[in-house]
């Protein structure tokens, strides 16, 4: 509870910073109805040693929800990957994807059981954009090179129970509204997702705890394996976002997201983890572009 409350003093002690801003260079949505945006999103995925590339279109439309509340629902279409296209199965073209700035909207991981395994890279990576934004305009960034540091630290989830036993990473962020260009109508966010200072994630053994890098490790994955083996694996990952906003709505105009981890991988023939074989060390590199 007191969490909570928290919560919503930070939020309307921001909102009212935010009103005090001049029109121009305030970080607040205006949306009108019926407005139509589209996206074209953009990825390569490089993992252990294997690149992949894909291309996908998001279709989108401003709509209010029945609290007065405005969103933006989106269609996914055209996905491609390594150049070739995928037919999308119906629940994937079916699938609507809600999305917005407003501070009223409670961003979340949307129901992803009906979707076509290749989409759901590109439907999370929208909502990080979102999230990254919504998050900024929470804060009292009023002009270039304002800055400020987000405290987090607490584990997201993305283990199914079944192939993935584990899957956890924690970030901090570190907001910084780069520039406020006038002339062109653009503000610049870049929002880094950091490791914290101690990461509250889930390690099931010893050798879990050394860090891969300079900081402590932020990110785990134990996956069951077809041999009946456990793949376990531990590093640090690291996010940057550079996101473009059209001053006056605050509309997203393009990103980049640059997504690394460096990874320390050991097979290991128990759950607990004790008896494993050597440890391989790779790094996953991704890069999103919106535009």
């Amino acid at each position: 509870m007191k969490q909570i409350i928290v919560v919503l003093f930070l939020l309307a002690l921001s909102l009212s910073l935010l009103r005090a801003q001049s029109d121009t260079t305030t970080l607040i949505r205006r949306y009108t109805p019926g407005e139509q945006i589209v996206y074209r999103m953009s990825a390569t995925n490089q993992d252990k040693g294997t690149v992949t590339h894909y291309q996908v279109r998001a279709d989108g439309v401003v709509k209010r929800d029945t609290g007065g509340t405005m969103f933006e629902e989106y269609a996914w279409s055209d996905l491609r990957v390594n150049d070739v296209r995928i037919p999308l199965p119906a629940g994937s073209r079916e699938f609507r994807e809600r999305l917005s700035l407003a501070p009223a909207f409670r961003l979340a991981i949307p129901d992803l059981s009906r979707l076509y395994p290749g989409l759901i890279g590109p439907v999370v990576d929208l909502l990080t954009f979102y999230a990254d934004v919504q998050l900024a305009m929470r804060e009292p960034l009023r002009q270039g090179g304002d800055h400020i540091y987000v405290n987090d630290g607490n584990p997201n989830s993305w283990a199914d129970g079944t192939r993935i036993l584990t899957g956890e990473d924690a970030i901090d962020f570190d907001i910084t509204l780069a520039e406020v260009n006038t002339n062109d109508s653009v503000a610049t966010l870049i929002v880094r997702h950091v490791p914290p200072a101690h990461p509250a994630i889930t390690l099931r053994a010893p050798w879990m705890s050394v860090p891969v890098a300079e900081t402590p490790n932020n990110w785990v994955q134990v996956a069951r394996a077809d041999s009946g083996s456990f793949v376990a694996s531990v590093g640090r990952e690291t996010f940057e976002a550079m996101i473009r906003l059209r001053l006056g709505s605050c509309r997203i105009i393009s990103a980049t997201l640059d997504n690394d981890v460096q990874v320390l991988e050991r097979v290991c023939s128990d759950s607990l983890l004790t008896a494993c074989g050597s440890p391989r060390r790779y790094t996953i590199r991704r890069r999103i572009e919106i535009e």
